[in-house]
This record gives C-alpha cells, structure tokens and sequence, in this order.
C-alpha cells in the first residue's frame, strides 16, 4: 500500500483531530492549533475542551466524527483499554477513519495492541502509527517531546511536519516497536527517579543543602534529563503531575510482567523495573497516584521515617 497522501502535510490543507486532552495533551494540541493548524478533538468531559475552543479547535461529538473530518487522528489517553474503546468501539476512530488516513497514538500502551490497531487500519486502506512520548508536561508545553515511532518508515517521515511541532521523532522500527521504546524509557526513567529520591534524602539526612547538592553533582555522572526536570520540584515537594504516579505502575507493570509470565524470553530478567513497580505501588496505594511521578520522594520519605 502506498504511503498515505502525495501532497505534503501543511499548516492550511491538513486536517487534524485530536483525542485527550489531559495534562499532556491539550498542551501537545495548543501546540498543533498555535502553528496553524485546524484542529477537531472530543472529550469525554467536554468543559475540558474549552481552552483549547478558545484558540479555534472544533469539539466533535465522538471519535467516528472526529476520524471523519480529519487526516491525521492523534491520541493521548490513559490507558491500554482507553485506546482499545476509542478505537474499536462502534463510534470509535477505526469506524470513521477515510482511506489513506493515519492514526497516531501517543498513549503509553501495549505493544501488542499497537499491532493489532495497525493490521486493522490496514485492513480499511488507513495507516497506523504508535509514537508515546517522553519528556513530560515541560516537554509537552515547550515542544521538546521525544517521539518514539513505530510503524511504517514512510508514514513516520511523512508525518514530521506534525511531529517537529511537538519535539522529536525516531523512527524505532515496525508496528509496537514504539511502545516497547517506551517501556524501556520508563524503566530507566523509574531508576533514574529511585536514585534521585534516595539521593535527595541521603544529602539531607547528612546535612547537605539540597539544591547544593544538585549543583554539585548535575554536571557529572549522576546529572540527567530526570534531575533537571524533577530535582527543584522534589526539593519544593511541588508533586503536581506531568505524568501521574498510576501510569507509572501501569508502564512499568507492562514490561515487568512480560518477564514474570513469561510471554517472550527475550526479555530476560528485570530487577530494577519490579522494585521500581513495586516503589510506585507504593505511592499509589499511599493515595499519591494522582501526584507526578517526582512524588516517589515521599515513599523514600516514609521507609526512613521521615
């Protein structure tokens, strides 16, 4: 099958829609309607919608209607079984996507289930693309997302008009190798977190200034993305989210659990992502899950009796 369209994606031809409008979200479509582009969403909660509607966006009534009136159709919701409906159900994005569109899934979800939202738009002469994304509400907001994309190649490079507005893409190979991308980012942005919990609180309870420390220490080894994102906002316990506790355990829950059933060998054994799942367990069973995930502080908080 041919790549979707033969002209270009521009700012003044190419209909998009857009579904969830979270955190994330409905700062990735502020995003998309500030360079231009005429965007439809749908909402569950429609009074959520209205920011975006100020700047020009057009609330559609389902997802089928929101699929019909666009050529590219991005989502970002929560969870795999939120993908799932909105794909699938009867007014879902799969019953009124056009021939030649492209669906695109930023939600952090199964891989698996990317795969099969990828044979069934094939199967109705569409495109689908899974591309989650890392770098949080900050990333969001100032377009500095890092994409991971997975799918076909031609479909990934032809949607990068899009893609530039909101960060960078990669290319990670075929269908779910996008997801699988992401459960390997979340492992390690889940060690990153322990580290920088447990680093925080060991400084403290030897005396140190925390914001000397991350001084200190930022332009050496243990400096990283997660500490210039999260390392203020732990030590001004400012725990508002960018991505919830709860998607936490619910991505890492996804790679750990491909080891403990077995479901590929390949895999191997996954140590550090089951104490991080369980650390984050934790602060969901704590009432936290609704915090950012920078909120873990306060599991390594409470195991020192602080």
């Amino acid at each position: 099958m041919e790549t979707p369209y033969p002209q270009p994606i521009t700012a003044t031809k190419t209909r998009v829609g857009w579904i969830g409008i979270g955190v994330m979200g409905s700062a990735m479509a502020s995003r998309l309607l500030s360079a231009g582009y005429s965007l439809t969403i749908y909402s569950r909660t429609p009074s959520k919608a209205s920011s975006l509607q100020s700047q020009g966006a057009r609330l559609a009534p389902s997802p089928a209607d929101v699929a019909r009136s666009s050529d590219v159709v991005f989502t970002m919701v929560g969870r795999p079984q939120d993908v799932r409906s909105i794909v699938f159900d009867n007014e879902g994005i799969l019953s009124g996507l056009n021939p030649g569109a492209v669906f695109v899934d930023h939600t952090s979800s199964h891989p698996s289930l990317a795969k099969e939202i990828f044979a069934a738009a094939l199967e109705r002469g569409c495109w689908a693309v899974d591309a989650p994304v890392s770098g949080g509400d900050i990333g969001a907001r100032e377009g500095k997302l890092a994409i991971l994309a997975g799918g076909d190649a031609g479909v990934v490079k032809w949607l990068s008009p899009l893609f530039e507005v909101m960060g960078r893409a990669t290319f990670v190979g075929g269908a779910g190798c996008g997801m699988s991308c992401k459960i390997a980012n979340q492992i390690a942005v889940g060690g990153n977190l322990v580290g920088l919990s447990e680093g925080l609180v060991f400084a403290g309870r030897a005396g140190l200034d925390a914001r000397q420390f991350l001084e200190a220490v930022r332009g050496g080894a243990a400096g990283s993305m997660v500490m210039e994102l999260f390392g203020e906002r732990m030590i001004g316990r400012d725990f508002r989210p960018g991505g919830f506790a709860e998607y936490m355990v619910k991505d890492l829950g996804m790679g750990v659990d491909v080891v403990e059933h077995g479901k590929d060998e390949k895999v191997g054994v996954l140590p550090g992502a089951a104490l991080c799942k369980q650390l984050f367990s934790s602060m969901v069973a704590n009432g936290d899950g609704k915090l950012g995930t920078q909120g873990l502080i306060s599991v390594i908080e409470r195991i020192n009796g602080m």
